[in-house]
């Protein structure tokens, strides 16, 4: 490798990014000890010796009312970040997912000559297909967290390196259930469901009263059962606690403030909404019933766009129904109960699903931040040599 004090420009515009850019960072530095890393990122970067030059939580808005409203200083930070970018002219430029933050940026900057790269690939392969060819113009390269994923590039000749998922190394193979069980002060010998209804206000909103009346089903059948919510902030906490009030006959149920790998760890089932919870779970080896509701217009809209047969992440990845999904009109609380109660039944499939979870883990464990890394050597040695 060379000794030359190289550049490499980040930007990652969420907390999810920032885990990411972290372990991208220090795996970097090893082949690059004097690099400089400088861009946008947050706590958990700037730890590992990065700098940013704009607040990563600016970046961080969800909605579109929220979007407009802050639009003007958005677009003014990718100005100024691109402005940087030009002149000091990194080795390598990596937007590491916030799609429409970076993606334009990448574009802009491998115009400029520079060599770019894009870590976590957009849902390009379920919904506005289109954007590929944006992309294909945009990146030096691809880094994908799933296998479908860099299948999808490759039909489309854009590089690609599938590098695993970070959370698929830092899950353990077999989780403690019982050692969970005890963190939490639940019994042992219960059956646990755990509840994850969303992070956001307007999930839980959505979601909440519907999985409660569902979890109400249940214990109506199963008297012994424990329910188990944990909530992202005191927020959530509060919104669900009114919930619960809500509900005509009172529900036991532990609301626990964090801790949701935890939660899942010591269930035996868990009723959740799509996202990437379902990849936690399914890391976890936990059976799962996935329901999810959105406005009327919205889903009509997302029936005509989107082109894959499923929502949650372990039937894509296994490109079949391994766990139920029931979306809109099909997510009631009888149907969602009774996919729950299925599984605790005794040939209820769950050794087979274990077993299917456990291959999934196994190809998604690949020591993602060095993979990551090390697809970026050829990117940032190519900038080298055309110093």
């Amino acid at each position: 490798m060379s000794d030359r004090v190289l550049t490499i420009g980040i930007v990652a515009g969420e907390a999810s990014g920032d885990i990411l850019g972290a372990g991208l960072v220090r795996s970097l530095r090893k082949r690059y000890p004097n690099a400089r890393f400088i861009g946008i990122g947050g706590e958990e970067m700037e730890a590992a010796g990065f700098h940013s030059l704009v607040p990563m939580d600016r970046l961080s808005v969800m909605g579109l009312v929220e979007v407009l409203g802050r639009i003007r200083e958005l677009v003014a930070i990718r100005k100024r970040v691109r402005s940087f970018f030009l002149t000091t002219r990194p080795d390598v430029f990596i937007g590491i997912d916030s799609p429409d933050f970076t993606i334009g940026l990448e574009l802009q900057l491998r115009e400029a000559g520079i060599k770019t790269a894009h870590y976590v690939s957009p849902s390009v392969w379920a919904w506005r297909r289109k954007r590929i060819f944006k992309i294909a113009r945009a990146v030096d390269k691809m880094l994908t967290l799933f296998p479908f994923e860099a299948r999808f590039y490759q039909e489309h000749d854009v590089p690609v390196a599938f590098v695993g998922h970070p959370l698929a190394d830092a899950v353990p193979m077999q989780p403690d259930t019982d050692a969970a069980r005890d963190a939490l002060g639940l019994d042992r010998n219960r059956t646990v469901l755990a509840v994850l209804p969303g992070s956001r206000a307007g999930e839980v909103s959505r979601l909440g009263m519907l999985f409660l009346s569902a979890a109400r089903w249940l214990q109506e059948r199963q008297p012994d059962l424990q329910l188990v919510i944990p909530c992202v902030n005191r927020a959530r906490q509060k919104q669900l606690n009114e919930m619960l009030e809500e509900l005509e006959v009172k529900l036991p149920v532990t609301l626990v403030l964090g801790r949701s790998r935890e939660v899942m760890a010591a269930a035996d089932v868990v009723l959740l909404a799509s996202g990437t919870a379902t990849l936690e779970a399914m890391l976890l080896k936990k059976p799962m019933v996935v329901g999810y509701r959105l406005s009327g217009l919205t889903y009509y809209i997302a029936t005509k766009l989107v082109k894959v047969p499923y929502v949650s992440l372990p039937n894509l990845l296994a490109q079949r129904e391994l766990v139920p999904e029931l979306l809109q009109d099909n997510a009631t609380p009888e149907a969602l109960g009774q996919a729950v109660l299925d599984w605790l039944q005794p040939d209820g499939g769950v050794d087979s699903l274990h077993q299917a979870f456990c291959e999934i883990h196994d190809q998604l464990r690949q020591n993602a931040n060095e993979r990551a890394a090390e697809a970026l050597v050829p990117l940032i040695e190519a900038a080298n040599h055309g110093a």
